[in-house]
């Protein structure tokens, strides 16, 4: 489910919906690592004092903000205010199988 800030402007929303429909394809694919697969459903679980504004180099994640933005970028930060990183968190949640998520 897509879950936006209320306070966001409508290009945060169109980040997040394009990051989101990157993460859940990613998710649901067959080729996807279940291991990278579970890494990033650890961070899409994690409070923000786990998070703590990190800045992740995980190749998907960072592939999905290259691609929504269309800019080269080398490190998102772990921040759900952040419409990209919650974007593809919640679309990598959506698209996963339960099994993954251990449920």
């Amino acid at each position: 489910m897509r879950n936006y800030d209320d306070d966001w402007a409508e290009d945060q929303r169109a980040l997040y919906d394009e990051c989101y429909d990157l993460g859940e394809a990613w998710a649901g694919d067959p080729a996807t690592d279940t291991d990278q697969l579970q890494d990033v459903i650890n961070l899409a679980e994690a409070d923000d004092d786990e998070l703590a504004d990190v800045e992740l180099g995980h190749p998907p994640l960072v592939d999905a903000v290259a691609e929504a933005t269309g800019e080269q970028v080398t490190s998102v930060t772990a921040d759900r205010n952040d419409p990209a990183f919650r974007g593809f968190v919640d679309g990598v949640r959506q698209g996963a199988e339960e099994d993954v998520f251990g449920l």
